[in-house]
């Protein structure tokens, strides 16, 4: 491809990012597949008692999803998108395989541990290649398209996956599904998609900030996205205490409504209310977030998500509540998620975006290894409630943070946000 070639744009470059549009689903149901059966498989298949013990997979799928987000923002600008995307894929096709054979639920960790790896790869490669190909124009945009995708893929492999549970063997549903996906996810990635670095290089020549900036060292990066003060150290936040509550409402959901008599389908109705809310509201808050800046979503939305979980706690685990907690949580991921990426991708510079981006996720999935730990030993300790409730506590502290840290929106002529200042210099020269 040569440079005159590439243009940056949604319209200009529609085919290729409508394609990882539809790879992003798939790479959603792949996690969606497990959200209403692999808690109960836990209890069912595996005689585990223990909150904490099942909840010991999303331990395992978040550290190996954080560790590889952190890895696959350094290599992409060294190894390409595209290659680790096709990567991504292969550490998926074991997983069914492995959860179809397991005599132990050790065996289920394991391959939670290799979707961790798969997901790291193939989602931040599929967001950081949506963001190189339409430039900084349209970014909420393209971000809230590209979680509306994924989490639109969660949500409706969650709720096929909880009805066909209800009349077949949940762990079949699971390893059934996981495989169809993984291949077809395969295929599509190594024979229909493109690299998109020299998309990267034209927005780099076109920056009027990047004059002979490089692409910063992994340390470099991980000080100014993790305690170093300004926006990257408050965004790192609050994408942790995000997740923390996602974890929560992934393997504890499940087994709170379990625990208070819900069926099988109803699980399922719950498990996937909530993605399917946030996948399509987000395509519009991530657009609002182009308008009106980015702190404001973030603010209202984790302050909403605590509202939820709030209501959740409240209702003792009957349906009617819990679905409508399902649907407020769902409002409040859909203003924050693809918000946070966009700001992080807003204050760093074109090369330094993949590296700045891999350290937020790192911190994102992280909190599915907190809130899972934090979620099992309080609900086995306390009990549901009191997880959930310490859960929404600090997801309220987290968007106060943003309020205090976070930096103005400065509004143009013609009513659109735009940064406060020039993107952040990662490097040095």
């Amino acid at each position: 491809m040569t440079q005159r070639a590439v243009q940056l744009g949604l319209r200009e470059n529609a085919a290729q990012f409508g394609l990882l549009i539809v790879l992003n689903a798939f790479v959603g149901a792949m996690v969606g597949l497990e959200r209403s059966t692999l808690p109960l498989v836990g209890q069912e298949d595996f005689g585990l008692g223990s909150s904490a013990a099942v909840l010991s997979f999303i331990v395992a799928f978040g550290a190996a999803k954080a560790l590889t987000n952190l890895a696959a923002g350094s290599l992409a600008t060294t190894v390409g998108r595209r290659r680790l995307l096709v990567l991504g894929w292969l550490f998926a096709l074991p997983v069914p395989l492995l959860i179809g054979v397991a005599s132990t639920w050790e065996v289920v960790v394991v391959a939670n541990l290799l979707l961790g790896v798969n997901q790291g790869l193939t989602w931040s490669m599929t967001v950081v290649m949506k963001i190189d190909l339409v430039g900084p124009k349209r970014r909420g945009l393209a971000l809230g398209l590209n979680e509306a995708a994924g989490y639109g893929g969660v949500a409706l492999a969650a709720g096929l996956s909880g009805w066909l549970a209800a009349d077949l063997a949940a762990r079949d549903v699971l390893v059934t599904g996981a495989a169809a996906v993984a291949v077809a996810g395969l295929a599509i990635s190594a024979l229909f998609v493109r690299d998109t670095g020299a998309h990267v290089e034209l927005e780099q020549h076109e920056s009027s900030h990047a004059s002979g900036e490089h692409a910063p060292r992994l340390r470099e990066a991980f000080a100014a996205a993790s305690w170093r003060p300004g926006p990257l150290r408050t965004y790192s936040q609050a994408g942790f205490v995000n997740n923390l509550n996602d974890a929560l409402a992934w393997g504890l959901i499940p087994l709170y409504l379990a625990a208070n008599g819900a069926e099988v389908e109803e699980i399922g109705l719950v498990a996937a209310t909530y993605p399917a809310v946030w996948a399509t509201a987000q395509i519009g808050t991530g657009a609002w977030s182009d308008r009106i800046g980015r702190k404001l979503p973030i603010v209202a939305g984790m302050l909403t998500q605590a509202a939820a979980l709030g209501v959740l706690a409240a209702g003792g685990g009957e349906l009617a509540p819990s679905l409508v907690a399902a649907v407020v949580l769902g409002l409040g991921t859909a203003l924050v998620y693809p918000t946070l990426i966009a700001a992080i991708s807003d204050e760093a510079s074109p090369v330094a975006r993949a590296s700045v981006v891999g350290v937020y996720r790192f911190w994102r999935d992280s909190g599915y290894v907190a809130g899972a730990l934090l979620a099992g030993v309080a609900a086995d300790g306390l009990s549901f409630e009191a997880a959930i409730v310490i859960v929404a506590v600090l997801t309220a502290l987290s968007g106060l943070w943003v309020a205090a840290e976070a930096p103005p929106t400065r509004y143009s002529r013609s009513g659109r946000g735009e940064r406060r200042s020039a993107p952040a210099r990662i490097s040095g020269a």
